[in-house]
């Protein structure tokens, strides 16, 4: 992955005409999406029963997080929901490696079973530091979902419970996924290539 900045990705495979240079092309689609969430909510409520709490880490897993809570109720959950923001990425391709929290914590956890939602597991700095955080808070176990696992980028030994999607060394937009808070509309989950033909 690259540690340039980049000018705005065109989106759906279009060359951008202010920067020829990248474009963005399908990684996977709104089906695919689709069903994988499905198996996801299959194995989650498996494993947690019907009552845990979510804790969905913002922003980038928003649009994950709202499919996924809908398909666990329509397999007879009932979690509640809960948000926290961690900051470990700025508009650089790059984790920064400096994960921090931004504002407070999710309260009434003692003793509860948590399951973290995330949209990339990259480094893993980011969902260590949250399992860490909401085990402190006082929740009896925290499993752990990402959208998207890139395990080239792992920086720390940190494995999800459960997973989307295994992806290459390449940069991600869409499906409530950003870069420099844009693309992340896109119904599909495309990545960033420069056009002649290289990944980011």
């Amino acid at each position: 992955m690259s540690n340039a900045r980049l000018s705005e990705p065109a989106v759906s495979g279009d060359t951008d005409s202010q920067d020829p240079g990248w474009a963005t092309r399908p990684l996977h689609t709104e089906a695919e999406i689709e069903a994988r969430v499905d198996a996801l909510a299959d194995a989650i409520a498996a494993r947690l029963g019907d009552e845990f709490v979510i804790v969905s880490i913002l922003n980038g897993a928003f649009l994950f997080t709202a499919d996924l809570v809908r398909a666990l109720g329509r397999r007879g959950c009932r979690p509640r929901v809960e948000f926290i923001t961690l900051k470990s990425y700025g508009d650089d391709l790059k984790t920064s490696g400096d994960v921090r929290l931004v504002g407070v914590l999710p309260d009434r956890l003692d003793g509860l079973s948590v399951l973290l939602v995330d949209d990339i597991l990259d480094s893993g700095r980011t969902l260590m530091t949250a399992t860490s955080l909401l085990e402190d808070r006082g929740a009896a176990s925290v499993s752990t979902c990402v959208l998207l696992d890139k395990p080239a980028g792992r920086e720390v030994p940190v494995s999800p419970d459960f997973m989307g999607f295994s992806i290459g060394d390449v940069f991600v937009v869409g499906y409530g996924i950003d870069y420099a808070e844009q693309y992340r509309y896109l119904p599909y989950l495309g990545y960033v290539e420069a056009t002649g033909g290289d990944p980011v």
